[in-house]
């Protein structure tokens, strides 16, 4: 009866260490995945700003996109069609040129 129960013991705990173990893994890779911004340039509070590699810095030159469009220092944009527009705050052209809209949990973590 003893090593029934020490087994059952043993049993438990092991199986509460495997849970525990990927659920680490799990919440690690998630926080990777969503602390890590995309390559880009946006407009954050007034000012331009570049992330490449995961380092967010002010942007100090005009930048080209993969896809032919300018992204000038002070925000505004020259499409390869050459139609043009400014960025807004929270506004972001990753590096292929494709727009998006920051999430404001991001732009939080990266003041």
């Amino acid at each position: 009866m003893k090593k029934i129960l020490v087994l059952l013991c043993a049993i438990t705990l092991s199986v509460a260490a495997f849970s525990q173990e990927k659920m680490d893994k799990m919440d690690k890779m998630k926080s990777e995945k969503m602390g890590k911004m995309a390559d880009g340039v946006m407009m954050k509070d007034g000012k331009m700003m570049v992330t490449k590699n995961g380092e967010t810095m002010q942007m100090d030159k005009d930048m080209k996109m993969s896809n032919g469009t300018m992204v000038m220092a002070d925000g505004s944009v020259k499409m390869k069609n050459g139609k043009t527009m400014m960025l807004k705050d929270g506004e972001m052209m990753k590096m292929n040129g494709k727009m998006s809209k920051m999430k404001e949990d991001k732009m939080m973590k990266h003041k």
